[in-house]
């Protein structure tokens, strides 16, 4: 892997994380904000619990070696909640400023899982 993919790598899994835990933060502990934003599209509450525990697992599982399963499910796992995020807001008619959040999380999440390394990859033996 080039010194331009890792560093590629680095800074998007990095910022993909902070922003995961960063969010996933303010889902458990039911941020006032949070929770009218949850209210406002429609969701239950218990919503906030789950999409939280799932964002810091999730995050553990991008950042430590190996487990190349358990990787591919976290960055599917950001990938859904990201995007249904944005296609939410869509839905609700929400400002740009709105979307652009879950957005940047979403193009995060592809450009960490594409440029990963071949020892964070599932390789398939035939």
């Amino acid at each position: 892997m080039s010194k331009g993919k890792k560093i590629t790598y680095w800074v998007a899994t990095i910022w993909l994380s902070l922003g995961m835990v960063s969010t996933g933060i303010v889902q458990l502990i039911k941020m006032k904000e949070e929770v009218d934003m949850m209210t406002h599209l429609g969701y239950p509450l218990y919503f906030l619990t789950i999409i939280g525990v799932w964002k810091m697992l999730g995050t553990i599982a991008v950042l430590v070696p190996k487990l190349p399963v358990v990787k591919e499910w976290a960055y599917a796992g950001f990938f859904f909640v990201s995007s249904g995020a944005i296609w939410s807001h869509v839905a609700m008619g929400d400002a740009i400023t709105d979307i652009l959040p879950p957005l940047l999380l979403l193009v995060l999440t592809v450009v960490s899982w594409y440029f990963r390394p071949a020892d964070r990859k599932v390789v398939s033996v035939r």
